[in-house]
């Protein structure tokens, strides 16, 4: 195991790592050619230029100013220096609302720290239980700061029990705190927001079948009858799948163009020449530029009748719409209600923003969801419970012991303490690092194939999965297969009624191996989030090999964005990790509190400057937030009622148990006070924003705005948009009439008395004077 020197070591060497990590940031982000890598933000928003220097050729690569390296640090300020509002402006609701879960760290374990070195640890610390008792089990001078060194039946284990009630009630005040400005700034945002189209529109799914009607005939027909007031247009969902494939295929192979015609431009003398095999190593030798001039064309005329196939095959229509309505209540009044008697059809929700629908799923049929989920919930199952092999092999690494039975020719290079130290700070929490490097992108595969419907929610699926993975893996992998392991000659060799009382020691010895993961993943983790290594590479690459326009570069400096399906199940796993050994080992906690106070200064600054957020959901994922860190809290409970328990301090049990329905309690509290603001929409706040609308902008006509709003990007794409309109929209000028055998048709409404605009399917009744 390791002691508080090995630890000591192997601090230093992660500070002194992400330190080398920002001072090479400071030098990279200073050079003129990278500025497009560490400040891609203002360059897509138009506010920033590529720097431009005169004189020597060196200049316009290297900054040659030596003084703005003396301010290398400077960065961090110039983070903090955004107040909160102006930062929504800039990058919006969610990512503020993303960087309030690093503060809520801070706010809830800073004291949580000063409280524990002060009471818990004097009173861990003055017992001598380790070294006069179990003394077949390892431990080190790290567990002689946590509860592990209290005698059994002490009655220093109800400071313990105390401290569980003082660290749960602070975190109780710090989240109801949180959880009450996060809704209100939710409403705040949503309320002063620009208009949008999510906000007038809904998208309804399992629109029933009726033989005398298509799909966008039977919606329409629908949306008349029981929305006549509100109903404006819709626009229905086609199965163009292939040919977005079509269209993305096509676009690469005009890149080739346009890459092998700037090639013949510059050498005019020689043509150039690929081979069509495989990755153009391989296959017969043609002309570069002729031969993709003639896939162009293949693909054109393959995408002309893909189009067309869209358009009149009536299996490209998919059973649902996106139904926009002349006002938000209309839309809030839609998409929270019951359409139909059957509650199974008509199935409404709000319409996630254009940017972050995810438009290949729309194509799913909504009958086979639930076969999806079942498939891979049983996917996920087996997923993490075989990932259990790997993770107790990461744990014979976490001990010096471990290794050393295992490799016993590598004793004498083990034992140099650097080494060592080196070893047990930086090997354990790598390797499971490698162990989890892919797993993000299976979890999101994973969730795309279960077909939810825009970006936000594939993420939010992946994300809890993610944290389901940590929880069982990550954590209880590494407490109970890590206990196991190392522990298994002494559960071998002494009597079963000791085991308890072993498992009840060892459980607070994994302490050791997660502050060495909290440094590895956490410490140097968040440096090399900030020097965005393979970014920049990536763009040199790009910018040297394929940029030919500004457009080009444009896309070469992609900067990407936050990842919520990524970097909150991390957070999660922190808040974990801090709840369970606050009362336990409280050592592991300034270890924790380094990780929130680097992660919001990185990420604040990542903000800032690099990220750009594909979607706005107005932190509808903060539920997900609050929910995780009230599981975290009864996991601490849990695992503290088992520790004691051990600890043959079973009169406790039943305050901690009162504990644990306490916390739940106030979990119910929170979820029936604060939740609904981030599942509905007032109607009280849609009729305010309406009304003041209507008396900005009295001739105010949304048709326009909305025609196109939820258009398919393939079809946005093309040059025809005559064929855009004809196939998505029904002409202004058509008649009322929709030729069906229904007879409820015949109650089909007048143009509203409310604006006055008409069906989509009547001529408009009010001129057309702003358009936003």
């Amino acid at each position: 195991m390791a002691t508080l020197g090995d630890i000591g070591v192997a601090a230093g060497i992660n500070l002194l790592s992400a330190f080398v990590f920002f001072l090479a940031f400071a030098i990279l982000r200073l050079q003129p050619f990278n500025d497009r890598v560490y400040f891609p933000k203002w360059y897509l928003k138009g506010l920033r230029s590529s720097p431009s220097r005169s004189g020597a050729f060196v200049r316009k690569f290297v900054n040659l100013d030596f003084r703005s390296y003396l301010r290398f640090l400077n960065w961090m300020p110039e983070a903090l220096k955004m107040p909160e509002p102006e930062l929504i402006e800039h990058a919006g609701l969610d990512s503020a609302v993303y960087l309030r879960i690093y503060l809520i760290g801070l706010k809830i374990f800073v004291p949580i720290a000063f409280l524990a070195w002060a009471v818990l640890v004097p009173v861990n610390y003055t017992n001598k239980t380790l070294e006069l008792q179990l003394k077949n089990v390892t431990s080190s001078n790290i567990d002689k700061l946590s509860i592990s060194n209290i005698p059994v039946r002490s009655d220093r284990l109800w400071t313990h029990i105390v401290m569980a009630y003082a660290f749960t009630f602070w975190t109780f005040y710090v989240l109801l705190k949180e959880y009450e400005t996060v809704a209100a700034m939710r409403l705040q945002f949503l309320a002063s927001e620009k208009r949008r189209p999510d906000q007038f529109t809904v998208l309804v799914r399992n629109v029933p079948p009726d033989p005398d009607e298509s799909v966008s005939e039977s919606v329409e027909h629908f949306f008349l009858v029981n929305h006549p007031d509100t109903y404006l247009t819709h626009q229905v969902v086609c199965n163009a799948n292939k040919l977005a494939k079509l269209v993305k295929k096509r676009k690469s192979k005009q890149n080739w163009l346009d890459y092998y015609q700037l090639k013949y431009s510059r050498n005019s003398a020689k043509r150039p020449f690929m081979k069509t095999g495989f990755l153009g190593l391989r296959g017969e030798k043609v002309d570069a530029i002729d031969h993709h001039i003639s896939e162009i064309e293949k693909l054109s005329k393959e995408i002309a009748e893909e189009r067309e196939r869209v358009k009149k095959d009536p299996r490209c229509i998919m059973p649902a719409a996106f139904v926009s309505f002349k006002s938000r209540w209309g839309a809030a009044v839609c998409a929270q209600t019951q359409q139909s008697r059957n509650p199974t059809l008509w199935l409404t929700e709000w319409a996630s923003e254009p940017r972050d629908v995810f438009w290949q799923n729309l194509a799913i049929p909504y009958v086979s969801l639930a076969v999806r989920r079942l498939i891979m919930a049983v996917a996920f199952f087996f997923l993490t419970f075989f990932f259990m092999i790997p993770i107790a092999s990461v744990q014979a690494l976490a001990s010096i012991e471990g290794l050393e039975k295992a490799a016993p020719f590598l004793r004498p290079l083990i034992e140099i303490k650097f080494i060592k130290s080196v070893i047990q700070g930086f090997l354990p929490g790598i390797v499971l690092k490698l162990f989890l490097i892919f797993l993000p992108t299976i979890l999101m595969i994973m969730s795309k194939f279960e077909g939810f419907t825009s970006i936000s929610s594939l993420e939010r699926r992946s994300a809890t999965r993610y944290y389901l993975f940590n929880l069982v893996n990550v954590f209880l992998g590494s407490v109970i297969a890590g206990s196991a392991l190392e522990q298994l000659n002494t559960f071998i060799k002494q009597s079963a009624n000791e085991i308890p009382k072993t498992i009840g020691v060892a459980v607070p010895m994994r302490a050791t191996f997660f502050i060495t993961y909290i440094m590895v993943d956490g410490w140097a983790g968040i440096a090399a989030e900030i020097l965005m290594l393979k970014p920049l590479i990536i763009y040199h690459l790009k910018n040297f090999l394929l940029v030919k326009t500004e457009k080009d570069r444009e896309e070469a400096m992609d900067p990407g964005s936050l990842g919520f399906n990524t970097g909150e199940p991390r957070i999660q796993l922190y808040f974990l990790l801090g709840m369970v050994y606050a009362t336990i080992t409280p050592v592991l906690l300034p270890f924790i509190i380094v990780f929130f106070g680097l992660a919001y200064v990185v990420f604040r600054h990542q903000i800032i400057n690099v990220y750009n957020q594909e979607y706005e959901s107005a932190a509808a994922f903060w539920p997900d937030v609050h929910g995780r860190i009230i599981i975290a809290l009864l996991i601490s409970q849990i695992a503290l009622i088992g520790l004691l328990s051990t600890m043959h301090a079973a009169q406790s049990t039943p305050f901690l148990i009162a504990l644990a329905v306490l916390t739940i309690w106030f979990h119910r509290f929170c979820k029936a006070r604060y939740e609904p603001a981030f599942v509905r929409y007032p109607l009280q706040e849609a009729m305010m924003k309406d009304t003041l609308e209507r008396a900005r902008e009295p001739n105010l006509n949304l048709k326009p705005y909305l025609h196109n709003a939820y258009v398919h990007p393939v079809f946005k794409e093309e040059d025809d948009d005559d064929t855009d309109d004809d196939f998505m929209f029904k002409s202004e000028n058509e008649s009322v009439l929709v030729p069906t055998k229904r007879q409820s048709r015949r109650n089909t409404p007048v143009p509203s008395r409310i604006s006055g605009a008409s069906s989509p399917s009547l001529p408009e009744a009010v001129p057309e004077h702003s358009e936003p």
